[in-house]
């Protein structure tokens, strides 16, 4: 089965960490989504999609009229799953009475929420519009709505936070006994409003050594809540692994569709513009303005190491050719030595000492 995801870039105010395409000029929408339904009358998967994600930017930013035209125009261009995992972002301030109605009008069965953290100085910071306590509030109304799977991202390593305090925002977050968190360490990505106050010396990252307490501490409080550490960044209940994000790691055919999206199909990996006028301006006169390149049997054993070396799974050797399996078990070799790779039925995968290094270890295994 295929995934689709819709990039949906409008934001009210833009974070000062995020690196995403995303714009503040919400007079577009009305032509953003005619464009996005027009690209997905163009490009119909050939799979049965079993995922569609609503991603952003803030997808909760359009109007239920917008929501309803997209996934509308997804049903009636693709063959949709009966049970397909059906993902929407949204800000918890956004999660209000009247939109919660909305939501139960439309197929969506999954909400990811941008949490970040329950501390509001800190969500100042960060330029966030929401307020901790609105947090459980959005969740509240969700189930009272009806919703079985809700996921909420977490941030870690502030300026100046200590592991009290990133323990608090863990106890805060499984108060809420959501299906799903995913947990970041916060980026000082070039180019975003977080980088240049670096640059300016207004902020200084955190010690390399708390950054390791704090994703450990992570690990271990969430593991004995019962959730599962499927992934780096990311804890499910039992049976609640976001598939969408899965298929990506697994290689998973994709659509990506609107401004600055994404697509695969194993053997080419494509881009829309990232630019929403230009975008905009393209699917109008029927054209699609994007970028693409072929990927060889080198550039796709690089995927696969850096995508399923970041799930519990693990790399499945048996898929690599006899050329690829040698390269990677000859420099898996000493990581397995020093404890920070494991080999088991076929699979290599990281072990917990290899998750917080796991970039230096996917760097040696991949062909240069």
């Amino acid at each position: 089965m295929a995934g689709l995801y819709v990039h949906i870039p409008f934001c009210s105010s833009r974070c000062v960490y995020c690196g995403f395409y995303s714009t503040t000029g919400l007079e577009l929408r009305d032509r953003y989504v005619d464009a996005v339904c027009r690209e997905i009358k163009m490009r119909p998967s050939t799979e049965p999609v079993g995922t569609i994600y609503l991603g952003g930017g803030t997808p909760s930013q359009l109007s239920p009229t917008h929501l309803k035209r997209i996934l509308d125009t997804i049903y009636i261009y693709n063959k949709v799953e009966n049970d397909a995992e059906i993902t929407m972002e949204a800000n918890p301030d956004d999660i209000t009475s009247e939109f919660v109605a909305t939501l139960q009008q439309l197929p969506i069965n999954r909400i990811s929420m941008g949490t970040q953290t329950f501390d509001d100085e800190r969500l100042k910071f960060l330029h966030r519009r929401h307020t901790a306590s609105q947090v459980p509030a959005a969740v509240s109304a969700l189930r009272q709505a009806g919703f079985k799977n809700i996921s909420i991202d977490l941030i870690y390593g502030f300026p100046n936070q200590t592991l009290d305090e990133w323990k608090a925002d863990i106890d805060e977050a499984l108060r809420l006994d959501v299906e799903h968190i995913s947990t970041y360490c916060l980026m000082y990505e070039e180019g975003t409003a977080l980088y240049r106050l670096l640059e300016q010396g207004k902020v200084q990252e955190i010690d390399e050594e708390l950054e390791r307490q704090m994703y450990y501490t992570l690990i271990e409080r969430l593991e004995s809540a019962g959730y599962e550490h499927y992934e780096i960044s990311n804890f499910a209940r039992p049976g609640y692994r976001s598939r969408h994000n899965s298929s990506y790691w697994k290689g998973v055919p994709y659509i990506g569709v609107g401004a600055a999206a994404h697509s695969y199909d194993v053997k080419t990996r494509s881009w829309n513009i990232a630019d929403i006028r230009q975008y905009i301006e393209g699917m109008e006169k029927g054209e699609r303005v994007s970028d693409e390149e072929t990927l060889d049997e080198d550039t796709r054993y690089n995927d696969a190491i850096t995508v399923a070396l970041r799930t519990s799974d693990g790399l499945d050797l048996s898929k690599l050719s006899e050329k690829q399996r040698r390269y990677c078990m000859a420099n898996a070799q000493r990581h397995i030595d020093a404890n920070l790779l494991k080999l088991a039925d076929d699979h290599l995968a990281l072990t917990k000492e290899g998750l917080f290094v796991s970039d230096m270890v996917m760097s040696d295994l991949i062909m240069i």
